[in-house]
């Protein structure tokens, strides 16, 4: 069985959760084929099957009577739908929702997109976000939906030890705009720098082809306003087969990675982050509630309370049975919760139900 899956860009969570389903699948005998639409960075990650990257209506059309797909899963395009149906496609067709940014955006945009998705597609997948299930729940006349967690690889994504040295290091992933929510990092950041340790590094993982200039310029003109440029490391485009490394290093060193993101679908840095056993502190964003339990699995803070933020870091960092406690069993919680052998299991019943 061949799969094709389609999305914008080889680049942020989605292309992380290609990867790692395509592993799954790989061992339920199916093949997986990835469309991405262009890219903004000489890097793409390996997939395990063939990458194409085109927005030409005559190369996808190839691509389609090649592959022999028996479904394409298209990732938040849900113009993509018709498109492919318009250049020939007679198979399954699945709408992927990973994330529609802020709450508000998506209560405007899922029922304005809803009656392009229930004329062409088969059926909805969704990973298990409340907020979208939500919203789904209030939309009639919509295909199947099917929701499934996302995976993760731990056998091959996991802990590494790695020489700490002397300084904590705090962590930050994202994209430099709004929803991700820099400007909050920016500020735990200090008030952790300056009233608890100053040895303190800041380590923002991020990819800058994906930033406006302006929101760049505001960045860095913010950083010097906090005075933090002594106590920050920019990571630009890091290949994902070296992060276990980097989140080992950064909970062996005695920090965390703080997520501040506004919104959050799925988070998979989160899960990558406690999957190498790095602790986590993130916002009650809607998506993380399946992989944090708060003094279980990570800690959360509420939106915009930099001093409540400040509490909780402080308290993960320095309470070291609390922090054992939380690195153990994010681990367990990430391998029974997000686990390849789930996801490849539903996928596969997912299709069967549809054919």
């Amino acid at each position: 069985m061949n799969i094709l899956f389609v999305y914008y860009l080889p680049s942020g969570g989605v292309e992380t959760l290609n990867r790692q389903r395509a592993i799954a699948l790989k061992k339920r005998g199916i093949n997986c084929d990835f469309l991405y639409y262009e890219k903004k960075r000489d890097l793409v990650n390996h997939h395990e099957g063939r990458i194409f990257i085109t927005n030409s209506d005559h190369e996808i059309r190839r691509i389609i009577q090649d592959g022999d797909y028996t479904a394409i899963v298209i990732t938040s395009d849900f113009h993509g739908l018709s498109r492919f149906k318009n250049l020939g496609y007679k198979g399954l067709l699945i709408y992927e929702i990973q994330g529609l940014g802020k709450e508000e955006t998506a209560k405007i945009e899922l029922p304005r997109i809803s009656p392009f998705i229930s004329k062409n597609a088969d059926a909805i997948l969704v990973s298990k976000t409340p907020h979208i299930l939500s919203i789904l729940e209030t939309i009639s006349d919509l295909p199947p939906t099917f929701v499934m967690n996302n995976c993760i690889d731990t056998e091959h994504f996991g802990y590494r030890y790695m020489a700490p040295g002397k300084n904590p290091k705090i962590a930050w992933i994202g994209r430099i705009e709004e929803n991700k929510n820099w400007h909050e990092f920016l500020q735990i950041g200090h008030k952790l720098i300056h009233e608890y340790n100053p040895t303190i590094q800041l380590y923002i993982f991020e990819d800058p082809t994906l930033s406006s200039p302006i929101e760049r310029e505001k960045f860095y003109r913010v950083l010097a306003e906090l005075n933090l440029e002594n106590n920050i490391k920019l990571l630009s485009n890091i290949p994902h087969e070296e992060m276990p490394k980097y989140f080992s290093f950064i909970g062996d060193s005695g920090g965390l990675l703080c997520s501040t993101s506004i919104t959050e679908g799925f988070g998979y840095a989160i899960v990558e982050a406690m999957s190498c056993k790095c602790p986590v502190l993130s916002t009650r964003s809607d998506g993380v509630s399946n992989s944090i339990i708060h003094n279980q699995t990570g800690k959360y803070y509420n939106l915009g309370n930099i001093s409540e933020a400040f509490i909780e870091a402080k308290d993960l960092m320095s309470n070291q049975v609390l922090r054992d406690h939380i690195r153990t069993e994010a681990v367990h919680h990430v391998k029974r919760e997000f686990s390849m052998d789930t996801y490849s299991s539903e996928f596969r019943k997912m299709i069967s139900n549809l054919t």
